[in-house]
């Protein structure tokens, strides 16, 4: 099986990695507009060769499309031009702009629309990890569009990665991500964008800084080229879930101003279930 991954960063390249490891893929194609990261790619064994987008297109299988969400969307249609049977499947965090780039294509059913739920703060090939996916959890959005075999192939490609796959409408996918995953980058952005500004004034605010600090700042080390695109592309769902915390924030806010602890206390408390959840 000849895998072609367009995008050969974090998730495209740990992908690939992984699926060579697993003997999914007998040979990796890379494509990438980034003469560094095709050069790296190929030192660090994440692509066999390198190819041009068409070439790499037309050779390949399966085609694992992991760009920024806006370029993906752009790129799609014209990826399904170049395809016959291939099976292409992107690996973004939103998913209602690549189904409407793909809506009306003739080829439609070749796209499989996928979200792999797994990422750290890093960036690059150099950030590409073996077997990382490993339990995580996949969506696969609007099954019902993709041809069978194309289905059947990404769903094989997933559980070779080793992860549990749900099934979603991408509409309600882009609205959970906003809560569950854009709204967590935001708030760590404007947690970092806070301490820096502190830290003209106090110099040794980051020899303080605890685990709690270390964790919740972590995601402001994202980079922005793949985080503005997502914002802007979950832009309505992004601005609802910032309202409210926004509003809790304020809450709490005016609870410590007016030194109204219990009822800060009983706040924070209601909070505390979302350990049920998560554990």
């Amino acid at each position: 099986m000849k895998l072609a991954v367009i995008g050969l960063g974090l998730i495209g390249g740990s992908i690939a990695l992984t699926l060579k490891k697993n003997e999914f893929a007998d040979q990796v194609i890379g494509i990438d507009k980034s003469e560094e990261h095709c050069r790296r790619a190929l030192e660090l064994g994440i692509a066999d060769t390198i190819f041009p987008l068409e070439a790499g297109i037309r050779e390949a299988d399966i085609i694992v499309l992991a760009v920024p969400v806006d370029a993906a969307a752009e790129m799609l249609p014209r990826i399904l031009d170049m395809c016959g049977k291939q099976v292409i499947l992107d690996a973004g965090s939103t998913k209602v702009s690549v189904e409407r780039a793909a809506a009306n294509h003739p080829k439609r059913g070749r796209f499989v629309a996928t979200h792999p739920i797994w990422g750290t703060e890093f960036s690059g090939p150099d950030a590409a990890r073996t077997d990382e996916m490993k339990g995580r959890l996949t969506v696969i959005c609007n099954p019902e569009r993709s041809d069978k075999d194309a289905l059947e192939i990404v769903e094989a490609l997933y559980r070779s990665l080793g992860m549990n796959i749900v099934y979603q409408d991408a509409e309600n996918h882009d609205l959970h991500a906003a809560y569950v995953s854009h709204i967590s980058h935001l708030t760590s952005f404007a947690l970092a964008l806070a301490v820096l500004d502190k830290e003209k004034e106090e110099e040794q605010i980051f020899r303080l800084a605890g685990a709690g600090f270390q964790s919740t700042v972590r995601l402001a080390k994202s980079n922005p080229d793949t985080w503005v695109p997502i914002f802007k592309d979950n832009r309505s769902n992004v601005l609802d879930v910032l309202n409210d915390q926004i509003f809790f924030l304020r809450q709490m806010k005016k609870l410590i101003e007016m030194e109204e602890y219990e009822t800060l206390h009983k706040l924070l408390t209601d909070a505390n279930r979302i350990k049920g959840i998560i554990n």
